[in-house]
């Protein structure tokens, strides 16, 4: 007996280990029921769980999955089937994944729903922008674009800014993001007469994008500054629109806000954008320089970023030491680089920052230099480089980037001693920004907690009360014993 059970139990293992894996139709049609649930009970959850669950299966989509999912979601006679069918390639009996049980059974054709149709949308033109049909992609969402002004559903919101992120993207990719920019200011004011929060972030953040694109940052702060506000429902379109911010915040000169958004945007984007957390890292870094402030070593040894870090982190040093040979050379070596990045303008802007330094390094190191020996070590390349070096410390001096003094019928520079900085404001003013970060950070925790609907109205009976009394006693026992084990 003992024998017999031994083997039945080595034989289950093997038989769930047999069971063949559903295919993507399947996980497909899954997706389907969940939409068509969530589209009946109103739930926006469960919709915006399916775009989760496509997202994850994007790399297995092919010609013959799709066409057969749209056989079995729209009707074969419809015009979405018709006019979808006609974006896919045609596929080989090869390269069919359709089950058995599938294709032979055919399932009655239901009551088309609108989220399901646009969902079908989504799918296809996922396909063709995977298969670089950048074209056909368009066309496939103009017409998905055109179908959604005719459609207000709030359970069509979540697939809808899904279109028009990628309605941007694939004309992005060919290069006629020009074109789409009178179009995506109508579906924003679409989106805001139809209180679609979620559309309005989206087509804010896109329509921020197709400006700083073309180098339009005074037109970007204006629609900026006059969208409507709300809460944001998004983090991933809350996390672009800090990137944009501080992006227009560093063209106006305006540092210290572009370091904030810039700083909070690469704290909230997720683990896996690490191109996005790159750019950010990029930007901040650059207006972290601006500001006189010198990035710390760990900024640029982030785990895969250290490579694309490497022209920043060059840059930061040649900063740090205040050489401008150096400087010049590395913004000479890098430059491919920071053209692509955009930010040339801004390292041209740094120049001034790195004689700054040098100067705030001279004065440190000596308490009278003449400025012939100021303008060798600066290494001024002019016609008159005392007469340069003369203006420049001038102008540190009125600034209060050094402590010094000019004599001019001497051609000295003297520095003052330098007193202790605990007498002064200085760090009052570290903790005092640090405290307020902290509190602005625990704010926005508090504002993003969610809690169930109509708690406040709903009152707990007696019988609940003791359910969860004795649940939260046998937590607390349990708890309990765990730390007595650790000790």
């Amino acid at each position: 007996m003992t024998q017999d059970l031994e083997m039945k139990d080595r034989s289950t293992p093997s038989n769930s280990a047999s069971a063949p894996a559903p295919s993507t139709l399947q996980h497909l049609k899954e997706i389907a029921s969940l939409i068509e649930t969530g589209s009946y009970s109103k739930e926006v959850r469960r919709i915006a769980r399916a775009v989760r669950l496509t997202i994850a299966l994007r790399r297995k989509l092919t010609a013959s999955v799709i066409s057969s999912f749209l056989d079995h979601v729209l009707s074969p006679g419809s015009e979405a089937h018709a006019k979808l069918s006609t974006y896919l390639p045609k596929e080989d009996d090869h390269e069919m994944e359709v089950d058995a049980a599938t294709s032979a059974i055919q399932t009655p054709a239901k009551h088309l729903l609108p989220e399901l149709e646009i969902y079908c949308y989504l799918l296809v033109l996922l396909f063709l922008i995977d298969q670089k049909r950048y074209n056909e992609a368009k066309a496939c969402s103009s017409a998905s674009i055109v179908w959604l002004k005719n459609t207000n559903r709030r359970t069509v919101d979540v697939i809808a800014s899904r279109l028009y992120f990628y309605y941007s993207y694939s004309y992005e990719l060919t290069g006629d993001l020009a074109e789409i920019r009178g179009n995506l200011l109508a579906l924003h004011r679409i989106a805001t007469l139809r209180h679609d929060e979620l559309g309005q972030e989206t087509l804010l953040n896109l329509l921020l994008r197709n400006y700083l694109h073309y180098n339009l940052y005074d037109q970007a702060e204006k629609l900026r500054s006059k969208a409507p506000r709300f809460e944001a429902h998004s983090n991933q379109q809350f996390c672009r629109y800090l990137f944009y911010l501080g992006k227009i915040r560093t063209i106006q000169l305006e540092y210290t806000d572009a370091k904030e958004s810039l700083l909070q945007a690469a704290r909230k984007a997720p683990v896996a954008a690490r191109g996005f957390r790159i750019q950010c890292n990029k930007w901040a870094v650059i207006v972290r320089l601006l500001l006189g402030e010198i990035p710390e070593r760990t900024v640029f040894m982030q785990k895969g970023m250290e490579k694309a870090l490497r022209p920043y982190f060059e840059l930061t040093n040649a900063v740090r030491i205040g050489d401008l040979e150096l400087f010049r050379n590395i913004a000479d070596k890098f430059s491919t680089t920071f053209n692509a990045d955009r930010t040339h303008n801004l390292i041209v802007r740094l120049r001034h920052n790195v004689i700054r330094t040098g100067l705030r390094n001279i004065g440190i190191s000596y308490s009278r230099i003449s400025l012939a020996d100021v303008a060798k070590k600066l290494r001024l390349n002019s016609a008159n480089p005392v007469a340069d070096a003369e203006s420049i410390v001038a102008k540190a001096i009125r600034d209060g980037a050094i402590d010094a003094t000019l004599d001019h019928a001497n051609g000295w520079m003297v520095s003052k001693e330098t007193g202790d900085i605990y007498s002064t404001n200085e760090p009052q003013l570290a903790f005092n920004s640090r405290i307020a970060f902290c509190l602005n950070m625990h704010n926005e925790a508090v504002r993003a907690l969610r809690f169930p609907p109509n708690t406040h109205k709903e009152k707990e009976s007696a019988e609940k009360r003791r359910e969860r009394q004795q649940q939260e006693q046998e937590l607390a026992k349990h708890i309990a014993e765990e730390d007595d084990d650790d000790f």
